[in-house]
């Protein structure tokens, strides 16, 4: 493979999707526009590449920032949008929704933690007190809507009937996932423990020491919590979710995965995550699917049922690297290149059967379709360039 011209084209991928203002549309043809999760992963991804796309995405989100409480929309106050249509036309595609849509569960979470690697990695300040008001908002956005019974969690329960059933990233309108609600996911919950880590160091810019500590305060029990209640003994992992009468839905799927990378898996239990991922019913050459084969519900077709995604991949080998699984790191780097070599592209999500690689962006299956260009997709890529080869197998 000719890292250069991959290079290259990834380059053309992100100023296609690049908007006006500077942030990262989610995907073409399909979501090009301002998404909440999409973009500032997306600009996470993309820090190393071009940090003004974070910083844009950041802008542009708090713009949008909540401010009231309104049940169509799923608006309130400090909460970052999911998704904004801009055309009068584009928003009558959802006619039940309120634009900007606001039925996301992480991206202010996102935001904050964005915000802070943003930061970290460019130095600036500036955008750090200019945004301090929306950083405290969304920060007060966790204790006052995100946890909605004050166990510590943060869960989602849709407000508009017609809006999204799950708000995770495996979100969509019904109940794929056989949660019931109010639903804490597990990796939201990790996003959260960093989301408090980043907002202290977002506060200690703009010199509010005691707000710092009590937001390091809330990571610490945060994560006591996660690892004390989701932690399945058993089977050396993570369960899914936890449901509204705080019971496990105990699925082997790809979520726990992205707990490495937020820095809140005790040291003892790293091998037995990493060892539940790479088991035959999760990994495959093209990397690991997002939804156990060994589950009653999996489908190897299904959105968020059995698909491989590059960007759930992004965190898994991100978190690899982070806690020094460089083996198993190059493992899942050389199965994204594999699939991008194939595919000729990188598209949205892809499904592996029998090991052989599916295109579901030129050939859909059973209703999945996928995006042939994914601002996460494309932003994964281009971060596992940047990195020097880790050791493969």
């Amino acid at each position: 493979m000719n890292r250069e011209r991959l290079r290259a084209r990834l380059a053309r991928d992100v100023d296609r999707l690049r908007a006006p203002e500077g942030y990262l549309r989610a995907g073409s043809p399909l979501y090009f526009t301002l998404f909440g999760r999409d973009s500032l992963i997306s600009a996470w991804q993309t820090l190393r590449y071009d940090p003004r796309i974070a910083e844009s995405t950041l802008r542009m989100l708090a713009s949008y920032q909540g401010r009231r409480t309104h049940a169509r929309s799923e608006e309130e106050p400090g909460k970052i949008l999911h998704e904004h249509r801009f055309d009068p036309a584009s928003q009558k595609e959802l006619p039940d929704w309120g634009f900007p849509y606001y039925g996301s569960v992480d991206s202010t979470l996102l935001f904050l933690i964005v915000a802070d690697e943003y930061e970290r990695h460019t130095g600036d300040k500036r955008l750090a007190t200019d945004l301090w008001p929306a950083f405290l908002a969304a920060h007060r956005w966790m204790d006052v809507h995100g946890d909605l019974d004050g166990d510590g969690f943060i869960e989602y329960e849709r407000k508009n009937p017609h809006g999204l059933f799950h708000q995770g990233w495996k979100d969509g309108s019904a109940d794929h996932l056989r949660i019931e609600p109010p639903v804490a996911m597990v990796e939201v919950q990790g996003y959260a423990v960093r989301a408090h880590r980043a907002f202290a160091a977002l506060a200690e810019v703009n010199d509010q020491g005691q707000l710092a500590r009590e937001a390091r305060a809330q990571a610490t029990r945060l994560a006591d919590a996660l690892n004390r209640i989701f932690w399945m003994p058993d089977v050396g992992y993570y369960a899914l979710a936890l449901d509204g009468r705080k019971r496990l839905r105990t699925a082997i799927a790809s979520n726990p995965g992205h707990l490495p990378l937020i820095g809140v898996v005790p040291k003892d239990r790293m091998a037995l995550l990493v060892s539940r991922l790479f088991q035959d019913d999760m990994w495959t050459p093209y990397g690991i699917r997002t939804h156990a084969t060994s589950e009653p519900d999996f489908d190897a077709y299904g959105y968020h049922m059995g698909t491989v995604w590059p960007h759930d991949n992004w965190f898994l080998y991100r978190g690899l690297t982070a806690t020094g699984f460089q083996r198993e790191a190059g493992r899942v780097r050389d199965a994204l290149l594999r699939a991008y070599e194939e595919l000729d592209g990188m598209p949205e999500l892809y499904a592996v059967v029998d090991d052989r690689l599916i295109d579901l962006s030129a050939e859909p299956k059973q209703g999945t379709r996928a995006n042939p260009i994914q601002a996460w997709s494309t932003g994964a890529l281009i971060d596992l360039l940047d990195d020097a080869e880790p050791a493969s197998p």
